[in-house]
């Protein structure tokens, strides 16, 4: 049963938790078969190439895992997030550059063992065996896009450059495949191994097609999105109104985005995640953007008429998650966008935190008044530049601005510095952790 802003709902596990329930249930039970199989299917020729083997089998685990993290089932988002799972996707992928290189070395080195041989000649005598040579280059690509994916390298990259490579990583998924198709102590010894491995890869990459490729082929061609207005809401904002046939069909929701392109006005790997700066109404969806980049700063300039394709709808930062008759709003920037579109299915007390730099750089402040006034509620516009000591967000002043803060559902949407120092103040005033909300601007 779902709740909404309008009607709160009591449940007995939180969506939230219940995916992650989900998650940890589909982990655990993997890793107990694994360790099952790699208990029966017999040792290695020596100590170390029975540990290779160990970590080879819990590298492929891995794998799967990140091929659904980053599938965006819609079951899945609607209740982690996109922003979350991007996240997790990371440490993951941390965690498996190192299983990867762990299992290469103790092979090279199982096998220098066995022949008495030294590593190297050792490693390049395995460059002549298939299977081997497979596991080398799926190995050799996920250290290269670890490496362009490191903090440091990953901000002098452009972002196309960045996603190119990493695109690589579905290159290193299938050859890793055919390395472990290959070694038949690992996927065929047994007929439970064989039907287990074969099962698990079909349903990982399955998943990652449906929802990465058939789903938003499908939902573009069903709903035909169509440019029908473009309307600047300052100097550097502006909101584009596209439209569908059968958007009542949509699935989408206040506070959740969509992954935007224009065919014919940017580059088709040019895509930017947008909020709906509007609740849907089964008739038209709204993107509100600041010009922040090429693509966002290029938006006043998409023709009417002209076709947009849309993926998504994504994000858990929705009324599904509300558990309180009350609602703290916090945005910071253009991050009032999902706060605005929350707003349209608020009723109960809410209380609206906008902060800007002054108040010509508060985006979307009339509809924002008129919502809040409409439902009764309060509006703090905090504007200008705060010192140290003074800040709205530490926990003294967010409990001057809202004395019953413990008390409510709070929704935070800002920049990252802002996002993190409002939920560093929510654990210091002690709000329950599923009363916390928070959608960041960041997803790579």
């Amino acid at each position: 049963m779902e709740a909404t802003c309008t009607q709160v709902r009591r449940r007995t596990v939180p969506p939230g938790l219940a995916a992650l329930w989900a998650l940890w249930t589909f982990v655990v039970v993997n890793l107990v078969i694994v360790e099952v199989l790699f208990l029966s299917a017999g040792t290695g020729q020596n100590g170390v190439l029975t540990a290779a083997k160990f970590f080879g089998m819990h590298a492929a685990v891995l794998m799967l895992l990140q091929l659904l993290l980053v599938a965006r089932l819609p079951w899945f988002d609607r209740r982690v997030g996109m922003d979350r799972l991007t996240v997790w996707h990371r440490w993951v992928g941390v965690t498996l550059l190192w299983t990867v290189l762990t299992h290469a070395v103790l092979v090279v080195l199982g096998y220098a063992k066995l022949s008495g041989t030294s590593m190297t000649k050792t490693f390049l005598s395995l460059t002549d065996v298939p299977a081997s040579l497979l596991g080398m280059c799926a190995a050799a690509i996920i250290v290269v896009v670890a490496g362009v994916s490191a903090r440091y390298v990953r901000r002098r990259l452009r972002y196309e450059t960045w996603h190119a490579l990493h695109v690589l990583l579905y290159l290193a998924l299938g050859l890793a495949f055919v390395h472990q198709l290959r070694e038949t102590t690992t996927f065929r010894s047994s007929a439970f191994a064989s039907v287990y491995w074969w099962s698990l890869w079909l349903f990982a990459f399955g998943a990652l097609v449906v929802g990465r490729i058939i789903l938003p082929v499908w939902r573009n061609a069903y709903h035909r999105f169509e440019v029908t207005a473009v309307v600047p809401e300052s100097d550097d904002v502006v909101s584009v109104h596209v439209t569908g046939r059968h958007l009542d069909r949509l699935p989408a929701r206040a506070g959740q985005f969509c992954i935007w392109r224009f065919p014919g006005h940017n580059h088709w790997w040019t895509a930017n995640p947008f909020s709906l700066s509007a609740a849907p109404d089964g008739r038209t969806l709204r993107l509100t953007a600041k010009a922040l980049g090429n693509t966002s700063a290029g938006l006043k300039n998409v023709p009417v008429g002209s076709r947009a394709f849309v993926e998504g709808p994504y994000g858990a930062f929705t009324s599904l998650h509300r558990s309180r008759s009350g609602a703290l709003l916090i945005a910071g920037g253009v991050g009032i966008t999902p706060v605005r579109a929350l707003l349209e299915e608020s009723a109960g007390d809410v209380v609206v935190v906008y902060r800007v730099r002054s108040e010509n750089d508060a985006v979307l402040i009339d509809e924002v008044r008129d919502l809040v006034a409409d439902r009764g509620g309060r509006l703090h516009l905090l504007t200008g530049r705060r010192g140290e000591g003074t800040s709205p967000f530490e926990p003294d002043g967010l409990r001057a601005l809202v004395h019953d803060i413990t008390e409510r559902d709070v929704y935070v949407c800002g920049p990252p510095a802002m996002t993190s120092a409002v939920l560093a103040a929510l654990r210091t005033l002690g709000v329950p952790q599923r009363q916390v909300h928070a959608e960041r601007f960041g997803l790579a």
